[in-house]
């Protein structure tokens, strides 16, 4: 007795602490906590070593150590055996006494045979990490007890203990009868004629079995139940199924079990109370006998079903195997792309080239029609020299160009024109240009980023505005059109990149009275290398034009019209231009957009493929499909084109003006499949095809943004020409085309089929500042801060006055001849120091081209 209560007492002692143990360090396992207790340790080693213990508890007749020592008992490690001395008589099977100590926490226990008190223990069994019930574990007590007369008694008279054999006398596994009171979910799946269950506590699996239904008259009921034991399986009693689903917090069933299947399940489980959810599960798992559930968040579509992600990386895998070219680090990038996208075949369809539409497609564009009333051209308020030339061309305008007029395009309002390409938009810029040209109220210049750009516009205004203008153009800095045409600024149209007519007024030339000005591309704002230059030139012009406004009473200022297919912000935009927004977001005709992916030497293989599948096709309007190809080096133009097999052209900056005229004419005429193109040249090119191919994804060693790719995209599909355009991106895993360059090719590509557009915001750094400002100065002298202040970006004006200042560039605010030199050359400040260091020591000009063309290199 004595021994007995240090026992108890010990465990009494304990408890606080094993509880706050379990709750801090392993709120889940019972066991590991109870081990680590020395004190808890020190009673279970003092309970084993008591004889007849149920007998004693029951002479001391106090539940409160019955329930102390269940408790202890419970926390007991699996592999502790217990040994418990009762005298119960000769039998074979289950005692009444040993089931109801399992509730105290002893566990199950098999008789070995009839033992006397006071000798080795009669029964041994497995403690459990069970929890027991408090009220069961009263009516355990009061069960032991419990006297009978006629039972041969212990020392001072025992308790008669009633014996009843149970069906299967073989144990349950310890780890079985140990969680079935720690179930959280109970995962049920038909398998042929039977069940797979399996049974978790949070992330862990806790064991599968087998489970067969039989049908009774009361209804369905469990029959036979195996547990999976390694390679093997033991039987266990139906009941025991039962007793987990009812102790299981929630049970499910797959969505994958038929129908008849689920209701079965259902009524089995009515009849003990219990219900059952069914749940989205993984196929490949749930034929596992795994619980895997998955939402619309995890599911991976594959082969018309749903998987988790863990089983649709292994099919990656698997896939994966099989290709050996692909490397670590492109299988771990295709494995992020499958859990975004959560479609296996449009990964493994990547995989390789592989042209399938249906494989390669990644989405479709849809044609989209604004409902507005056409403009007829009959009703336009304009010169009539120019309506006479619109109504030879079509009865109404396009509906871009129709709201640009009900928004006072023919009233000189100024206007931001935001419209997909093809809609039609350049269209507005011509008709407010020509109206106020041939109404005297001043020439136009038509402004574009490139000078490809500049020529083709230069060609087309000559062949359809010749007989009413006189037409000229202005590009970078030279004189001289390479065709040897003179530049002649009293021309009454001027085409010219931003540059050209930037170095006009930087140099102080008179562009005359300009009555309009047509900025093409000005999305070209965010540009990190040129925003900022065109930000300078709009107030550099704007200012040329006010001042001769004042100096000329005939003369009113100009009307200003900024066109763009792309702009994040147009609002926004417009407001910052003191523009009327005129925004259209028709698409004329459908564009597939497709993936696949290819290492660079397969990509000629695969571009001529696709070329030859276009060309191959014409459209229900009479025309061959024609592909433009887009990629990042002149010498890259070259290698693409000699590989094709249909006709096909390089065209970039280094073929000379006649030479782009032919691809140009060649092209239009059909005579062409396809043209091979840099992505800086032909952004804007006015090249006919119904195809797009992406080579690369870079613009010469920059990725393409949104805005330059969805412009490119733009060019695929025509109304006049096609039925539906198409946009081929073949993207290299893991590839990237310079050192600064961040992110790699496949990066690239799903931000630019996802990315949402760019906000259309000019950034200063100090070198911007610095050189937008000497050119401010340049043009305005004490008006530079009131040009510096109407720019759209934020210029630091006080700080960078100091460094032009410092780098003795102005004198007050008059530029030096330094100062004069630098800005006229679009020179940045370490660009200039470097080649005056250059001079100072003698070198060879072409070696301080060189050695700025490092310079470049370097960032």
């Amino acid at each position: 007795m004595t021994r007995l209560a240090e026992a108890a007492g010990a465990v009494a002692d304990g408890l606080a602490q094993r509880e706050r143990l379990r709750e801090r360090r392993f709120q889940r396992d019972h066991a590991e906590a109870a081990v680590d207790d020395e004190v808890v340790q020190q009673a279970v080693f003092e309970l084993r070593e008591l004889p007849g213990s149920v007998g004693r508890f029951a002479e001391a007749e106090d539940v409160d150590v019955v329930e102390r020592v269940g408790e202890v008992a419970e926390g007991v490690d699996v592999g502790v055996r217990v040994d418990v001395g009762v005298r119960v008589g000769r039998f074979q099977g289950y005692a009444v006494v040993a089931e109801t100590v399992q509730h105290v926490g002893f566990g199950l226990f098999r008789c070995h045979g009839s033992a006397a008190f006071g000798r080795r223990p009669a029964v041994r069994g497995t403690v459990p990490r069970l929890r027991p019930r408090r009220t069961t574990r009263r009516v355990a007590a009061t069960a032991i007890k419990s006297r009978d007369a006629s039972a041969p008694g212990l020392a001072g008279g025992g308790p008669r203990l009633r014996v009843e054999s149970l069906k299967y006398r073989a144990l349950v596994p310890v780890f079985v009868s140990e969680q079935v009171q720690r179930v959280d979910t109970l995962f049920l799946h038909e398998s042929g004629d039977q069940y797979l269950v399996a049974a978790r506590r949070g992330d862990q699996r806790l064991f599968r079995a087998k489970l067969e239904v039989t049908e009774r008259d009361a209804g369905p009921r469990p029959g036979r139940f195996r547990v999976q034991d390694g390679s093997g399986e033991e039987p266990r009693s139906p009941d025991q199924f039962v007793d987990i689903a009812r102790r299981a917090d929630r049970i499910r069933i797959s969505q994958q079990t038929s129908r008849r299947g689920r209701e079965e399940l259902r009524e089995l489980l009515d009849a003990y109370q219990q219900d059952a959810k069914v749940v989205r599960t993984c196929r490949y798992c749930a034929g596992k006998g795994r619980y895997s559930p998955i939402t619309s968040e995890t599911a991976i579509e594959a082969d018309g079903e749903y998987i988790c992600q863990d089983c649709a990386i292994r099919e990656l895998e698997r896939e994966l195997s099989f290709n050996g070219n692909v490397s670590g680090a492109a299988q771990d990038r295709l494995e992020e792309l499958l859990l975004e996208e959560q479609n296996l075949e449009r990964i493994t369809g990547l995989l390789q080239g592989n042209l399938d539409p249906d494989l390669t497609k990644f989405d479709e564009v849809s044609a989209t029609t604004d409902d507005i009333d056409p403009v007829p051209v009959a009703d336009l308020d304009l010169h009539p020299g120019v309506k006479e030339l619109l109504e030879r061309r079509f009865d109404e305008l396009l509906p871009v160009q129709s709201l640009a007029v009900e928004n006072g395009l023919l009233d000189g309002d100024d206007q931001l024109v935001v419209s997909a390409t093809a809609t039609g938009k350049t269209l507005v810029g011509e008709m407010a240009g020509l109206h106020r040209l041939l109404s005297g109220k001043g020439k136009m210049l038509f402004l574009v980023p490139l000078v490809a750009l500049a020529n083709q516009k230069h060609e087309d205004f000559k062949d359809e505005y010749g007989d009413l203008a006189n037409v000229t153009i202005r590009v970078g800095s030279s004189r001289i059109r390479d065709d040897g045409n003179a530049f002649d600024p009293s021309a009454d149209i001027i085409v010219g990149t931003y540059e050209g007519i930037d170095h006009a007024l930087r140099t102080g030339r008179d562009l005359g009275d300009v009555g309009s000005v047509v900025i093409d591309e000005v999305h070209t704002l965010k540009e990190d290398e040129r925003g900022h230059r065109l930000d300078g030139l709009i107030s550099r012009l704007k200012y040329y034009c006010e001042e001769r406004a004042k100096q000329r009473r005939d003369y009113q200022g100009a009307q200003w019209v900024y066109l763009s297919a792309t702009v994040g912000n147009p609002g926004e935009l417009a407001r910052g231009m003191n523009a009327t927004l005129v925004e259209f977001e028709e698409r004329p005709i459908p564009i597939e957009r497709h993936l696949t992916f290819a290492d660079g030497p397969e990509k000629p293989d695969i571009e001529n493929k696709l070329v030859r599948r276009e060309f191959d096709q014409e459209s229900s309007k009479g025309y061959k499909g024609q592909t433009i190809i887009f990629t990042n080096s002149r010498r890259r133009c070259h290698e693409i084109s000699r590989k094709l097999d249909y006709p096909s052209a390089a065209y970039h900056a280094g073929l000379d003006y006649g030479e782009r005229k032919s691809v140009e004419r060649r092209f239009g005429n059909q005579d062409l499949a396809a043209v091979v193109t840099t992505a800086a040249l032909a952004a804007g090119v006015d090249f006919p095809a119904s195809q797009v191919i992406f080579d690369t994804l870079a613009m010469g060693i920059e990725w393409l943004s949104v805005q330059e790719f969805e412009q490119m995209l733009g060019r695929a599909g025509r109304p006049d020409y096609h039925d539906r355009g198409k946009m081929y991106m073949l993207v290299e895993p893991d590839a990237s085309y310079h050192a600064s360059m961040e992110g790699s090719e496949e990066e690239v590509a799903f931000k630019l089929l996802k990315g949402e557009m760019e906000n259309v915001v000019t950034h200063y750094d100090e070198t911007a500042a610095v050189e937008e400002t000497l050119a401010n100065v340049t043009v305005g002298g004490t008006a530079a801060k009131r040009l510096n202040d109407r720019m759209l970006g934020d210029v630091p004006t006080k700080h960078a006055l100091g460094k032009l200042v410092e780098y003795e560039f102005i004198d007050g605010l008059v530029p030096t001849e330094l100062g004069r030199a630098v800005t006229t050359h679009f020179l940045d400040p370490k660009a200039a120091f470097m080649i005056l260091d250059g001079v100072r020591k003698g070198k060879d000009p072409y070696g301080i081209v060189a050695d700025l063309e490092l310079r470049d290199d370097e960032y």
